[in-house]
């Protein structure tokens, strides 16, 4: 009861499922003499909650927080940088290599997870100079060909749980209010940027990877102002008026 009143019902339902198959390991292999898998976890309902975009002054004040004077902080910044910019999971982030980059042509090859195709993402001269000046600065050498690396010893490659830690250490850092949000927000900031500009809800869907198109219109639902726009104006009540005026 006291984890589920600190964490939402998304994460409570993986929580629910570990514990699951912990317990069905052990009655599998004798540990336990009866069955005691069968927990009910917390219903959830896709599309029930649209997804939590930051306001674009708050992700840029976020990431000018990041103390670039180590090591440490050109990583984290850059990681950032690029979820914030490029809409890039932290699944993208993870498997980006050194290759990735293509210094000539200025792109970069993200392999999007769920559609399984490469992208190639054109650079801005912003992130061009983040990168190096990362690869420079922060970066541990090795002969390891990940792009972003653990920063402590033993030095490899990051974990997609890495990624929403060292958010969440920044966020806590800058002391911005960015209460109960995680790096997945940089990625809604990002389609909500796209969909102020006026882009295409299938171009945003191919930029972010998404399967189909449904999965992108979820960002409509964000943006009130426009819907505001649309929608039909309500009948003047104008019987009683005319009455008064007879």
């Amino acid at each position: 009861m006291t984890k589920a009143r600190r964490i939402k019902r998304q994460t409570l339902q993986h929580v629910v499922a570990r514990l699951r198959a912990f317990l069905r390991f052990c009655f599998d292999h004798g540990e336990i003499r009866q069955r005691l898998d069968a927990i009910d976890a917390p219903r959830a309902y896709r599309g029930e909650r649209p997804p939590r975009a930051l306001a674009w002054p708050l992700v840029k004040r976020l990431l000018r927080s990041i103390d670039r004077s180590e090591r440490l902080g050109w990583r984290d910044y850059a990681i950032l940088h690029l979820m914030a910019h490029y809409g890039l999971r932290p699944s993208e982030i993870i498997a980006l290599t050194l290759g990735s980059i293509d210094w000539d042509s200025r792109t970069l090859r993200v392999k999007q997870c769920k559609t399984r195709s490469d992208l190639a993402l054109p650079l801005a001269e912003q992130t061009i100079r983040i990168l190096r000046r990362y690869l420079r600065r922060g970066r541990p050498g090795g002969a390891h060909r990940e792009l972003f690396l653990r920063a402590s010893p033993p030095v490899g490659p990051l974990t997609h749980y890495a990624i929403g830690d060292l958010y969440q250490k920044r966020a806590r850092q800058s002391g911005l209010p960015l209460q109960d949000t995680s790096s997945y927000c940089l990625r809604h900031s990002f389609a909500m940027r796209l969909l102020d500009r006026g882009v295409g809800v299938k171009v945003i869907g191919d930029l972010l990877g998404h399967r189909t198109l449904e999965s992108t219109c979820v960002y409509l639902r964000l943006q009130t102002g426009a819907l505001r726009e649309v929608a039909l104006p309500l009948p003047t009540a104008t019987i009683g008026i005319e009455e008064d005026a007879a």
